[in-house]
């Protein structure tokens, strides 16, 4: 499933136009975007939680020529899916 069909998705069961629907769509990944940005979590209860994790500078290989590169730190999204969304996909 694209974004594309998950809006053609929210619409059907919503009764929204598809431009209605895009917009709900737009705002909620929109949403989470921003809390993830700020460094706050977001809890979807029975779904999942979306989080951010940092991850520490670190040395890595270039697998092409075996030539050491150094990786910079960052932060990284992360998802934990919930009790409801792991029984559904089981």
């Amino acid at each position: 499933m694209n974004k594309g069909d998950l809006i053609e998705s929210v619409a059907n069961q919503s009764g929204l136009t598809k431009a209605d629907a895009a917009r709900a769509v737009d705002a909620v990944l929109d949403a989470i975007t921003g809390s993830l940005m700020q460094g706050n979590k977001v809890t979807l209860p029975g779904f999942g939680t979306f989080s951010t994790s940092k991850r520490a500078a670190r040395s890595g290989r270039n697998p092409s020529t075996g030539a050491t590169i150094k990786i910079k730190a960052k932060t990284i999204a992360k998802f934990k899916p919930g009790s409801k969304l792991t029984e559904a996909v089981n």
